[in-house]
């Protein structure tokens, strides 16, 4: 199978580059080329920035592909330049919607593909659902031969997954963990979320490559398992070998107080339990078959991150505001508790 892939180095994208040469394909990608060392003699490399689509066109010159991914499209307009370069050239082409992008709030609990497309809290996940639009326009209307993949919170060896992070990502909440300082967890914990392993996400996703039953088709791409909060943090605590100190806060407060996209990444996102009926990717795809569970995962990724200091991006802004936002709930909570007693 000839692909190519747009991106296809970042945590989605490097696992299923890697799994589709494993799998014997011939794959080419087009980016600027920071992480391709990655796959050093296994790829064809295309050099260039995909929105000068002038240049992107000289560049893929007369090649046709059995299947083209664009990791990174986020608007309708990227979906139209990419039928403009690759319509009557791909015989699938897979582009990336989000779980974000469902119903929020849920109207019921279990996630299935035709549970409604609605986020009013996030413009990303707003954008997503109206590239899913044009998508479905295009192979109803042109024939365009498109999937659409849903992933869930996914995840590899780079990055600790949380859920109340800064803008450098989750290492500062690590390195609260590993000083034995509290960290935030959102709402009371207890809500699910759904998490997936990069390497899991890969089998399912290389398995819809090719795959002429997944045309015209969405499909969510997670591995099934769903955790609490609560339980997220404690695997990544036992992982570190530290206790865990956790303080709740509601997300709504978080929202309105944090310095960062909390209102769409918590009320647009995390807020909710997220959990996916896996059926369809195993109809599509039946020998998917995931296999990290994320007690184990995250003992893998707390390790290579720990052990590579390129990756220990601080944030002491984020910092300081955990330690504001913790004190004013502690204050407000004794105030609170001092006015009870006296009366």
């Amino acid at each position: 199978m000839k692909a190519l892939f747009i991106g296809g180095t970042g945590t989605i994208g490097a696992a299923v580059s890697q799994k589709f040469l494993e799998a014997g394909g011939e794959l080419f990608l087009f980016n600027r080329g920071t992480r391709n060392s990655l796959f050093s003699g296994k790829i064809t490399e295309i050099r260039g920035d995909i929105n000068r689509e002038e240049e992107a066109a000289e560049k893929i010159g007369n090649r046709s592909f059995d299947v083209v991914v664009d990791f990174i499209t986020f608007t309708p307009s990227q979906i139209e330049r990419d039928y403009r370069l690759f319509n009557g050239r791909a015989a699938q082409y897979i582009a990336f919607g989000s779980a974000s992008a469902y119903q929020k709030p849920l109207e019921n609990y279990l996630i299935t593909e035709s549970t409604p497309l609605s986020n009013p809290y996030w413009e990303y996940a707003r954008n997503k659902i109206a590239c899913e639009d044009l998508l479905l326009r295009l192979y109803r209307e042109q024939g365009f031969p498109i999937t659409i993949v849903r992933p869930s919170h996914t995840y590899d060896e780079r990055s600790v997954p949380v859920g109340v992070h800064g803008k450098n990502g989750s290492w500062q909440v690590v390195k609260r963990m590993i000083e034995e300082k509290p960290v935030i967890i959102h709402g009371d914990g207890t809500s699910l979320w759904a998490i997936t392993h990069a390497r899991d996400a890969a089998k399912g996703f290389v398995g819809l490559m090719g795959n002429m039953r997944a045309l015209g088709e969405a499909v969510n791409l997670t591995s099934g398992e769903a955790l609490t909060w609560n339980q997220i943090y404690r695997s990544i605590a036992r992982a570190l070998g530290v206790e865990l100190k956790a303080v709740h806060i509601a997300s709504q407060f978080l929202a309105q107080v944090g310095p960062y996209n909390f209102k769409g990444g918590l009320l647009g996102d995390k807020a909710h339990s997220a959990v996916f009926d896996p059926a369809k990717l195993a109809r599509l795809v039946p020998d998917f078959i995931p296999s990290v569970r994320f007690e184990q995962g995250v003992r893998s990724t707390v390790d290579y991150v720990r052990a590579r200091s390129e990756l220990q991006r601080e944030d002491p802004q984020f910092d300081r505001w955990c330690d504001t936002v913790i004190a004013s709930q502690a204050r407000a909570l004794e105030e609170a508790k001092n006015i009870m007693e006296s009366s």
